[in-house]
């Protein structure tokens, strides 16, 4: 897709004002003749349906982003192809195995999501431009736009916070499980919109934990001498945004502290057995997903690339390749531990998981054995959400190098994303005085909203 430069440059063009007011006003209605056009609905008038189509709303109150980063290989996990040899002829690294969702098959390693597939939705169009590096394609996946070098994108994660905030106070509407990244930040929605961190499952973000050595009458006292130093500053300093900022999110960080959600961190509380179901340590970042949902986060993304053992997580060259089917299994236990314990607790309809990664890998084998990268074919794994569930939308070519029929874009992923959670996709955030669309011309993917 392209960047922004059709939505932004300098306000003091009036003719660009102009241009800019006139792609904002009529932008729904593109949307909507291209709507009717393609037969979705006859074009009647009927403004319910209109905004029904322009807009589909999901059930979604939360939403778990598994994150494979590296570059998970599609045709050895949801989009299996006929089998390769691991050297010279291209194809799946696994046989396909039958799913509940007759005429749908993924790879052998992912038995237990396949025996739950009627509770996913497969999109086996995913693409984008940005191809051979990790960096940038990670951006790509997180904002759904290109790296500009004048505007600092928000991530999906930071436009849901700033969208639908928290479902309970004192509960942060963000949460990643992984390495703090800018490419996860709220760029220009200001640091109220981050995210709070950690990599620990067992005590919580190491940030908000008091010390032992200091005692709850000493915490008090030192966080009275710093609300009286922050107010004291403000006062002199009443338009400072940065410290601001800051000061709203000390006092998040104070409320967070105290509050219900560090308990949320004691996985001891929950049966042995269903821990065990749960497995590895992945496994345990997934029900700890579930707890804090429970206690009200919105956005969680769980990053599955911190442990690579298989010798180089999900970026499969050479050696990495040989044991991917390690992550595949780790994967597919946990990933199917969550859908039925969502499931149990009745929130898998109000909880959408989204299984993504930068791009995906091609059918051939390099020199080493394992494969390269591939951002114009792969795919991405939907669940829960109250979407329309039981399908795979899209089609790649007999060895899954190209996209033969229904293209998803990332954009139109994001979109989709937003529908779900209740969030009109082309709506305008600003930048300071600058219109900025939630997303770049994204389209929802209509097929997993109900047409009633």
């Amino acid at each position: 897709m392209s960047s922004l430069k059709n939505f932004t440059g300098s306000s003091g063009n009036p003719g660009f004002m102009k241009r800019r007011q006139f792609l904002a006003r009529t932008a729904g209605a593109s949307a909507w003749l291209a709507s009717a056009a393609s037969g979705l609905v006859s074009a009647t008038g009927d403004e319910s349906r209109k905004e029904e189509i322009l807009h589909p709303k999901g059930k979604a109150e939360h939403c778990v982003f598994v994150w494979l980063g590296g570059g998970a290989s599609h045709v050895d996990m949801w989009d299996p192809k006929t089998l390769g040899d691991g050297k010279k002829v291209p194809g799946s690294a696994y046989p396909s195995v039958e799913t509940a969702v007759p005429g749908v098959r993924v790879a052998e390693p992912l038995s237990q999501c396949a025996r739950r597939l009627d509770r996913f939705a497969l999109l086996r169009g995913m693409h984008h431009d940005v191809v051979d590096e990790h960096a940038a394609a990670t951006n790509r996946l997180h904002t759904g736009r290109p790296t500009s070098g004048t505007v600092i994108y928000p991530s999906i994660g930071s436009i849901v916070s700033h969208q639908r905030g928290s479902l309970e106070p004192g509960i942060p509407p963000y949460v990643v499980m992984g390495y703090p990244n800018v490419t996860r930040g709220p760029g220009f929605l200001g640091a109220r919109h981050g995210y709070v961190y950690l990599t620990d499952t067992q005590a919580g973000p190491a940030g908000l934990r008091r010390p032992d050595f200091i005692s709850l009458e000493r915490q008090a006292r030192r966080e009275a001498l710093l609300a009286e130093a922050r107010a004291g500053f403000l006062s002199r300093h009443p338009d400072e945004r940065i410290l601001i900022d800051y000061d709203a999110s000390v006092g998040e960080s104070q409320r967070l502290a105290r509050g219900d959600f560090m308990k949320a961190f004691n996985l001891a509380e929950e049966p042995d057995s269903l821990r065990a179901k749960y497995g590895s340590e992945f496994g345990q970042r997934c029900l700890l997903a579930r707890r804090l949902a429970q206690r009200g986060v919105r956005f969680l993304e769980v990053s599955f690339n911190l442990n690579f053992i298989n010798g180089t997580g999900w970026d499969t060259h050479n050696e990495g390749h040989k044991n991917q089917h390690l992550l595949i299994r780790d994967l597919d236990r946990s990933l199917a531990a969550l859908v039925d314990d969502l499931e149990a607790h009745r929130m898998l309809d109000r909880t959408l998981i989204v299984v993504a990664t930068e791009f995906g890998r091609p059918p051939d084998f390099d020199n080493g054995g394992g494969r390269g990268h591939q951002s114009k074919a792969f795919s991405v794994a939907l669940a829960g959400g109250g979407l329309r569930l039981g399908q795979a939308i899209g089609e790649t070519d007999e060895l899954g190098r190209t996209i033969v029929s229904r293209p998803v874009s990332v954009p139109d992923l994001h979109a989709t994303i937003h529908c779900a959670l209740g969030i009109k996709p082309d709506k305008f955030l600003h930048d300071d005085d600058r219109p900025v669309p939630i997303t770049d011309r994204g389209q929802p993917v209509r097929e997993l909203f109900s047409a009633s």
